[in-house]
């Protein structure tokens, strides 16, 4: 591995811990989803800790699970991601806003306008999870009786994408003179209508916003299903990826920079970031005890109910004691359904014992002192299972600052990490190119 081949780090940060028990774990701010005053420390927090992008999921409903469950639920209650970034944007200079924004039930013209402003706002730091919506309580939100099919869904969010990116491009970088003695604004021969006509969208355009600072907000995907993968070796610049195992996200990795070379873009020109939930001690022993006191907070009432979303059918009915019965295809997210069945698999579960783990969280998890941590990320990167992490930190405000006061020096030593941020925008940070203007080159105006 060339020693220049730097981590990149993205914080998941809605919610604030993806752990279950988190709000319950001592010292942990309970409201911590939903406290401005603390997520504007946290934000500050990892911008210290020269973090790539702080980044927030979003859910178009109360998640559909049973009361019993919800009412022990941190999520019930978040705030509008690209609200939140935009206030978040005026008190960090260097840092990422990634927002998810679903493709199934927004309009491309919403999502133009918003991320274009984020950008704008934060001086080119915005980044766009595209992201396709399976929640069946989330369609009764917009009018819809059930939820849309699983493969029509990516089929839209292609044209989506294609959309949105060309209402970004609607004025050319130069086209706003704003020619005080002319009196002319913008050249007129600068502003393209984009009049598109698709399968599943019509907008005629333009956005009324100028192009984005950083030409396209970064373009984030995340899936792990054959039509999640493709779409993102179209369309992504940075991809969150779920890996159990270094030899899983070895596949993932070589799968998704493959696909990339094959339609002719440049493997370097996306970013693969498994999420990892980070737990540090000064011992492993101390960890991997947080890791055990802090999974003991989940209730049985959360895990069964955690379970059967991940899978997207009802298991609460078989023998909890027993094995996890076959479970069959629907019309839900194929990504989580196909990695808790290999868990269960893999380590012979009872349903009892999945539901503990998915209902604390059962992804990749890096729990030990910040040399082993640091050890088990460098080998990710050098191997080639990705090129950094999305953190996930499993109680808030200790675990972040275990993250940044003590795993980032370790990796700064080891010259894996940056010492300073490489720009202003996240594009700069992230290496990845500027898009051109597919409209416009860009070119000197005269005015007259």
């Amino acid at each position: 591995m060339s020693r220049s081949k730097q981590l990149k780090l993205g914080a998941f940060m809605r919610p604030v811990s993806i752990h279950t028990g988190a709000w319950r774990y001592p010292g942990a701010l309970p409201d911590a989803n939903f406290n401005f005053s603390a997520l504007k420390q946290f934000i500050q927090k990892l911008e210290q800790g020269k973090f790539d992008a702080f980044f927030m999921a979003d859910h178009l409903a109360v998640l559909n699970m049973p009361i019993n469950a919800l009412k022990r639920s941190h999520t019930v209650t978040s705030f509008e991601p690209l609200t939140l970034l935009s206030a978040l944007a005026s008190i960090t200079e260097c840092i990422g806003l990634v927002a998810t924004a679903s493709t199934t039930y927004d309009q491309p013209y919403h999502i133009a306008r918003r991320f274009a402003s984020l950008d704008h706002i934060s001086g080119g730091r915005a980044g766009w999870n595209i992201v396709t919506t399976s929640n069946p309580d989330a369609a009764l939100n917009f009018g819809l009786e059930e939820e849309v099919k699983h493969d029509e869904r990516y089929v839209r969010a292609r044209e989506f994408y294609d959309v949105v990116t060309g209402l970004w491009d609607s004025f050319a970088d130069d086209a706003f003179v704003r020619d005080v003695e002319s009196g002319i604004y913008f050249d007129p021969a600068k502003i393209h209508v984009l009049n598109h006509q698709g399968k599943h969208l019509s907008v005629r355009g333009p956005l009324n916003i100028a192009r984005p600072v950083q030409g396209w907000p970064v373009i984030v995907q995340a899936g792990a299903s054959e039509a999640g993968r493709q779409l993102a070796a179209e369309t992504a610049e940075v991809v969150f990826a779920s890996a159990s195992s270094l030899e899983v996200g070895k596949a993932f990795f070589a799968d998704i920079k493959g696909r990339v070379r094959a339609i002719g873009r440049d493997p370097e020109s996306i970013k693969i970031l498994p999420g990892a939930l980070v737990i540090v001690g000064e011992t492993v022993a101390e960890a991997r005890a947080k890791r055990v006191h802090l999974d003991s907070l989940v209730h049985y009432d959360s895990g069964i109910a955690s379970l059967n979303s991940a899978l997207g059918y009802d298991v609460s009915g078989f023998d909890p004691d027993g094995p996890l019965p076959e479970i069959p295809q629907t019309n839900a997210g194929q990504t989580s359904r196909e990695r808790v069945i290999a868990l269960a698999q893999r380590e012979n579960l009872t349903i009892r014992q999945l539901a503990q783990r998915i209902g604390s969280y059962g992804g990749l998890a890096f729990v030990g002192t910040p040399q082993t941590i640091a050890d088990e990320m460098e080998q990710w990167l050098t191997e080639e299972g990705s090129d950094g992490f999305n953190v996930m930190f499993p109680y808030l405000p200790e675990g972040l600052n275990d993250f940044v006061d003590k795993v980032v020096p370790e990796l700064q030593r080891r010259g894996i990490f940056r010492q300073e941020y490489e720009g202003k925008t996240l594009r700069e940070n992230l290496g990845l190119a500027r898009p051109a203007n597919r409209f416009f080159q860009t070119t000197t105006v005269s005015v007259s």
